[in-house]
């Protein structure tokens, strides 16, 4: 893929002074830090090192160090990579499903004000709906495993929290003894999944204000006397719970090619990036509601910048969770019995090395760290660092 000729980046270093005076009151210390991440990211700021071929001996420049901030557009590749191999060896010979659960929008003030609670919610609801429905004789009536990935915006940038859960098409009986297929093409009922599904989140709120959990802020206020929020929960019933299915992948060996536009995203990619100037980010997006039709949208670099930092999840929360048979503390054991039920997944005859970092330009041999340099040492060679945020 070609470098992107713009980055979030370039936007930061363009118009990061003009934010942080503007917003600087209301930025949280994990913002800031994402600021400086990736303004810093892959420059002098943050040392460097010089790589060489493990076998022709070919030797690059200095290249600088990676952030390694989750939330910044350039550092997820590694990591994604990482993440690929270790689900590569927990795929079944099973077909998989794709599905989506996503709230109101008049929720979405509410949990941006309490982000670690309702995110978990978001996480615990949706898993809870689909292990009790699956688990229910009418429906499948197995125990299933799946893992899910929490996904906090829209193709605009503006708030739009959902949860992606990949499934296998099928789970374990009562008894462990068999395993339960579910159709090809088919896995749940989701008007079912969603009629459950806002009953759960519904109820983990009301629980929330009752153990006095939730703050209450601004236009969210109001919500903090009892029979208000007591009707706005009754209003939310009367909403759209929308559970959306996915076609299910062709089989197992489509599974990670697909899971990769979906784990270790962030809010845009560089790649969307057409134009930046000293006022203005124009980006693609893409318009869901009229066919996925390829938009454009321009926004001041502030405003920019004040969606993109709205996606910085709270410290130490994670994006990714698995539940079922494939929750952590489960998963090798239960693994193992859902191979000895099924029939063998065929090996590839010729199966993909673990990716390198980096690997040579010449003969695509990994390469090795030979030398690295320390922040001090890179910037005292090439003039001092350039300060994005005025923190006086």
């Amino acid at each position: 893929m070609t470098r992107p000729p713009w980055e979030v980046a370039d936007i930061i270093r363009i118009a990061g002074r003009r934010f942080w005076q503007r917003y600087r009151a209301s930025l949280t210390w994990p913002q800031v830090k994402v600021l400086l991440a990736i303004a810093r990211c892959r420059t002098a700021a943050l040392g460097g090192h010089l790589d060489y071929c493990t076998h022709c001996g070919y030797r690059t420049g200095i290249s600088y160090n990676s952030c390694r901030n989750r939330h910044c557009p350039k550092c997820q590749t590694n990591a994604r990579e990482k993440w690929l191999v270790k689900r590569q060896q927990e795929l079944l010979p099973v077909h998989y499903f794709h599905l989506v659960f996503s709230v109101p929008h008049t929720l979405v003030p509410l949990m941006w004000q309490n982000k670690k609670i309702l995110f978990a919610l978001l996480f615990e609801a949706s898993a809870a709906t689909l292990l009790e429905v699956a688990a229910d004789p009418k429906h499948l009536g197995a125990e299933i495993g799946f893992f899910s990935i929490l996904h906090t915006w829209g193709q605009t940038l503006q708030p739009h929290p959902h949860i992606h859960c990949v499934v296998p098409g099928g789970g374990l009986s009562p008894d462990h003894q068999r395993w339960l297929s579910t159709a090809i093409n088919f896995f749940l009922p989701v008007l079912v999944l969603s009629r459950v599904f806002c009953g759960k989140f519904v109820a983990g709120l009301r629980h929330a204000f009752r153990t006095k959990q939730l703050a209450f802020h601004g236009k969210c206020l109001p919500l903090a006397d009892g029979k208000t929020f007591s009707a706005f929960l009754d209003s939310l019933r009367e909403q759209d719970w929308v559970v959306y299915a996915k076609p299910p992948f062709g089989g197992p060996e489509h599974v990670l090619h697909y899971l990769a536009r979906y784990t270790h995203r962030v809010a845009i990619s560089n790649h969307r990036i057409i134009q930046v100037n000293e006022s203005q980010v124009l980006f693609h997006w893409k318009d869901y509601a009229h066919h996925n039709k390829q938009r454009t949208m321009p926004l001041t670099c502030e405003e920019f910048l004040r969606r993109f930092l709205q996606h910085v999840l709270p410290k130490g929360f994670p994006r990714i969770r698995y539940f079922g048979w494939m929750a952590n503390r489960r998963r090798d054991k239960q693994l193992s019995l859902c191979r000895d039920l099924l029939p063998p997944l065929p090996q590839p005859t010729s199966p993909e090395p673990a990716p390198a970092l980096w690997r040579c330009p010449r003969c695509h041999a990994p390469m090795a760290v030979l030398e690295r340099f320390t922040p001090t040492e890179l910037l005292d060679a090439e003039g001092s660092q350039e300060y994005i945020l005025d923190s006086s």
